[in-house]
């Protein structure tokens, strides 16, 4: 009885740590968001998606407060994700759609104390993207997100029945449309570029770099499994299969190692095993085993 309330303290204990850290890298990527935001994108007319970006044309156009813009949009947005998505939805929203265009505000002057070339619009597009995709990485991997678009990307995905990618795309494509249409060509190529950024480093933030990969590899030959464990030194694990199309059992390896070893076993598999079948693929977590 003791051991399992020790163990229920500790677990509450985890996950009270776990809260923290969570909030904390939330509040720390809303801060490089709206950074990213005011030092790169806004002063360049590079529009990043989503109300942000809205907010940059409603600003060049009708000289509207970016802050305020997005705060109203997002108030907005979430009172229709109430009403169609659920209270549940819109929870995990409401703290992210605050406090993102609090920081923008806070953040506004930045460009007097941290001073940027913003002639240089290639540099401001690839330093404002990878702040940016920073940010969302760490926002999205925390378990929160900025509101605006996000809750529009849902409410298409549910209703239309598309996924939440192709929503995505389509909401973005045409606020970059839009700017293109207002500030020329050029902006918008070089807003797609940063939208191309965001989508890569956000995925980096969010899985990690891959140090390790996977091995499935389908041999007849016991050189392979003897190879990797007394060659390479790492472990195999050993599955029994059976081939769909011929019924036939065969041998499935499994194991994961080093980036840096991935082509010594590619090269060794080849030569030891010309007929052998393997799927490689990135690893970003392994526990346990030595």
């Amino acid at each position: 009885m003791k051991s399992s309330k020790k163990a229920f303290l500790q677990i509450n204990g985890l996950k009270s740590t776990k809260k923290l850290k969570r909030f904390v890298s939330f509040i720390i990527g809303c801060l490089i968001l709206s950074i990213a935001y005011n030092l790169f994108l806004n002063p360049n007319k590079l529009v990043p998606g989503g109300v942000g970006g809205i907010a940059i044309i409603l600003n060049r156009k009708f000289e509207f407060e970016n802050s305020t813009t997005i705060l109203l949009m997002n108030i907005g947005l979430l009172f229709i994700s109430y009403m169609l998505l659920g209270k549940d939805k819109t929870r995990a929203t409401i703290l992210g759609a605050i406090l993102f265009p609090l920081f923008i505000k806070l953040t506004e002057n930045i460009n007097v104390w941290v001073q940027i070339d913003t002639s240089q619009i290639l540099l401001s597009s690839v330093f404002g993207g990878i702040m940016y995709g920073i940010g969302i990485g760490m926002v999205f991997k925390a378990g929160f997100t900025t509101g605006g678009t996000d809750i529009i990307n849902h409410i298409i995905s549910k209703y239309v029945k598309v996924s939440t990618g192709q929503s995505m795309l389509f909401v973005d494509g045409i606020i970059v449309l839009i700017a293109g249409m207002l500030f020329g060509m050029s902006s918008a190529m070089y807003s797609i570029l940063i939208l191309y950024i965001i989508s890569i480093v956000s995925d980096r933030v969010l899985l990690g770099i891959s140090d390790s990969k996977a091995f499935f590899i389908i041999t007849s030959k016991e050189d392979v499994k003897a190879y990797i464990i007394n060659e390479l030194k790492h472990g195999v694990t050993e599955f029994k299969a059976t081939g769909g199309y011929k019924q036939e059992e065969q041998t499935v390896l499994m194991t994961v190692l080093p980036t840096k070893d991935y082509w010594q076993l590619k090269d060794g598999i080849k030569k030891l095993d010309p007929k052998a079948i393997y799927i490689i693929t990135d690893t970003y977590e392994v526990f346990g085993g030595k």
